[in-house]
């Protein structure tokens, strides 16, 4: 059962986002705390936090919160409704394969910059090797 609740502080150190961003996230509509303490405190679960946990690893791929917005929304209706019509589930499924080959595309893009700025790094390296007085 996901019924344990956590305060925004133990999310922020869960996912490692900023307080602040855990909240840009709600003010956007990106994610919403399952409930409130009798202070007025945002509590979340499990399930608040595998969702915010989405939404840390699209944005380093460039994602666009309309983006994020969108998969949540297909994945949230994929997990809830058994009794989707197959052509809708299709078109789920759909919209979730593009948003994989899509993170799929630009991991290999970021591989490619991983790598050209290793080689970099090592240019540098071997160029102060090459120009520094030798150290006893």
């Amino acid at each position: 059962m996901d019924d344990k609740h956590m305060q925004i502080g133990e999310v922020a150190t869960r996912t490692e986002l900023s307080l602040r961003t855990i909240r840009h996230y709600e003010e956007t509509g990106l994610v919403t705390p399952s409930a409130r303490s009798q202070g007025g405190f945002r509590l979340y679960t499990e399930t608040d936090v595998d969702r915010l946990m989405v939404i840390r690893r699209m944005k380093p791929l460039g994602f666009t919160l309309d983006q994020m917005r969108d998969l949540l929304d297909a994945t949230d209706r994929l997990d809830a409704d058994d009794d989707l019509a197959t052509e809708g589930r299709e078109a789920l499924l759909d919209r979730v394969r593009e948003y994989e080959r899509a993170a799929t595309e630009q991991v290999e893009k970021l591989r490619v910059q991983l790598s050209r700025a290793e080689d970099f790094a090592v240019t540098l390296r071997v160029r102060l090797h090459e120009k520094a007085p030798v150290r006893p």
